[in-house]
């Protein structure tokens, strides 16, 4: 037979797919896990462990140098507050970091200087009433503490606990550190820039070193600065002449020297030093300053 003449008829072609829909969740199998998405773009962004370690890896490239300066210059802070103190064990200073905002507060209101009144005197011409009354009414661990006093800080803690005021437990370490290097205003940064500095005057400085710089810096009147320019001003004494009752009302001003007045004491203020001198024998006298030695 001859061929056939019916044409053979083609398979049809396979079904095309249905448009995609941009922003539609494509089904996913059981076991096929679902990636990542950013909506809102055409596309979706995987996040792979590669990307975070290289967007990590870039944040930490661009931090270096600041880490690296931060660290250099705290190195440097230390090291330069390490050698003024080590340096004022010999040297004496001459200003305290309160006299000289006394300065610039006289010079910004256009006051006539002497802006402060303070003249510097060695240990060997104080009077051995002076250390004492100033220990007996601060500070009567000083001889034994290591520039913190962990027995009145836990009464202050103690007391706080119950209901009464946060009050302070400086050392004389401490109120040196904040009268010589600080500021008056109390601040957490404050603190523990006086705990610090009252670490490294520990450090360097010997007993009767402290009680030194604390008696030629610590301010007694707004302008008065210092144990010396202090019995001139109110005693017309030299330092050498004054009394245990003198000195005691010199160290009974110290908790605030703008609310006592040396040059008319009030009756708070003299039975504050009546205390304080009994004080100065209880805690041995004279005999006491022996333990300052070293």
């Amino acid at each position: 037979m001859g061929e056939s003449l019916i044409p053979a008829v083609a398979a049809p072609p396979p079904p095309s797919p249905p448009d995609q829909v941009v922003g539609a969740v494509p089904e996913l199998l059981p076991d096929q896990p679902r990636e990542p998405r950013v909506w809102g773009l055409s596309r979706p962004i995987q996040v792979t462990s590669a990307w975070v370690g290289c967007l990590a890896g870039t944040v930490c490239r661009s931090l270096r140098p600041v880490g690296w300066l931060a660290t250099r210059i705290l190195g440097a802070w230390v090291l330069i507050s390490a050698l003024v103190v080590l340096t004022l064990r010999w040297v004496d200073p001459p200003a305290s970091s309160f006299m000289v905002r006394q300065a610039l507060v006289g010079w910004r209101a256009d006051r006539k200087p002497p802006y402060y009144h303070h003249q510097w005197v060695p240990w060997r011409e104080l009077p051995p009433e002076l250390p004492l009354a100033l220990i007996a009414a601060e500070d009567q661990r000083f001889p034994v503490h290591h520039g913190f006093d962990p027995v009145e800080i836990k009464r202050a803690i103690s007391t706080y606990r119950r209901g009464g005021v946060l009050r302070g437990a400086s050392t004389i370490t401490q109120q040196t550190a904040k009268n010589l290097f600080l500021w008056p205003q109390r601040s957490w940064l404050r603190k523990g820039l006086e705990a610090w500095f009252a670490a490294l005057i520990e450090l360097f400085w010997p007993k009767q070193r402290i009680l030194e710089v604390y008696l030629n810096i610590v301010q007694f009147s707004p302008s008065t600065y210092g144990v010396r320019a202090a019995s001139e001003r109110y005693f017309r004494l030299p330092v050498r002449d004054l009394t245990l009752r003198e000195a005691s009302l010199l160290a009974g001003v110290l908790p605030a020297p703008g609310a006592y007045r040396l040059d008319r004491p009030s009756a708070r203020l003299e039975r504050r030093a009546a205390w304080i001198a009994d004080q100065t024998q209880r805690i041995g006298g004279r005999r006491y300053l022996a333990r300052l030695k070293g």
